[in-house]
């Protein structure tokens, strides 16, 4: 087997480097300057930019999004699909407007009836009685992590390693190279070792989903669709009915997060 030449590969990605530099001066620029900023990005994780610097968009329509620079892009992550419909598009721009310029208010804290039309709406389209706003996957998250706790009665969460659940801090949970629970390497001053409050097996594992539900102490399985934290983990034949049925035989709830993976039309 031919080994890999580390020295290629580092004269490689210092040459295509070296090429983002000098295509993204705007965008450096931008980063350099922005002194006020935790990291010199507005969040964190936009600092893990292999060229060393994120690039800075000046604008967004629909799949395209243009930089400082002049450069125009096709967008494929549509902000994690948050912004699914596209960038500002022209039926959304019209209803802000609207809220900001005509009716008013953006943090009152108070119901409006548009609410209710919002969540009658979700019940058309996906089938559940009962919807609950948050403003982040991540808040989402945390809240059904919590109303899983209150229905069961019971501590701990099961995830999987190198999963991908926002910055919800139980599920920075990995199997370690010695085949126990770690907390994830990188994990910023987690408030208590993770591997208290959480059990973790590898994906598409039943029998290791089966070990760690039998301990009777958790309160729901935390899954994605398929794996997307480590490149797109697909789930292999019966892994998500096996883990329905072993949910339900250990009165354990299943969570199916979207927050990577919701990119398909509502049904009809």
């Amino acid at each position: 087997m031919t080994g890999i030449d580390r020295s290629r590969v580092e004269a490689l990605v210092k040459r295509e480097r070296d090429r983002y530099h000098a295509d993204h001066p705007g965008s450096r620029r931008v980063h350099e300057q922005a002194g006020h900023l935790f990291g010199r990005v507005p969040m964190t994780w936009m600092s893990k930019w292999v060229g060393g610097f994120p690039l800075a968009y000046a604008t967004a329509h629909g799949n395209r999004v243009t930089d400082v620079d002049g450069h125009e892009y096709v967008d494929f992550a549509l902000g994690d699909t948050g912004a699914m419909a596209g960038h500002s598009p022209r039926a959304t721009v019209a209803a802000v407007q609207r809220r900001i310029g005509v009716d008013g208010g953006i943090t009152t804290m108070l119901p409006t009836e548009d609410a209710e039309w919002v969540g009658a709406e979700l019940t058309r389209r996906f089938g559940l009685p009962r919807w609950s706003f948050t403003l982040s996957a991540t808040d989402a998250n945390r809240w059904a992590v919590r109303l899983a706790r209150l229905v069961t009665g019971k501590p701990k969460l099961l995830v999987f390693s190198y999963c991908y659940h926002g910055s919800v801090d139980e599920t920075f949970v990995v199997i370690g190279p010695d085949g126990l629970p770690a907390s994830r390497p990188g994990n910023v001053a987690p408030a208590v070792d993770p591997t208290t409050t959480t059990r973790v097996a590898e994906w598409n594992d039943l029998a290791a989903v089966e070990r760690e539900l039998a301990h009777g102490d958790v309160a729901a399985i935390l899954a994605e669709p398929a794996l997307t934290n480590i490149g797109i983990v697909l789930p292999e034949p019966g892994f998500l009915d096996g883990l329905r049925e072993l949910a339900t035989r250990y009165g354990t709830l299943l969570m199916i997060d979207e927050t990577h993976t919701f990119s398909a039309a509502p049904a009809a």
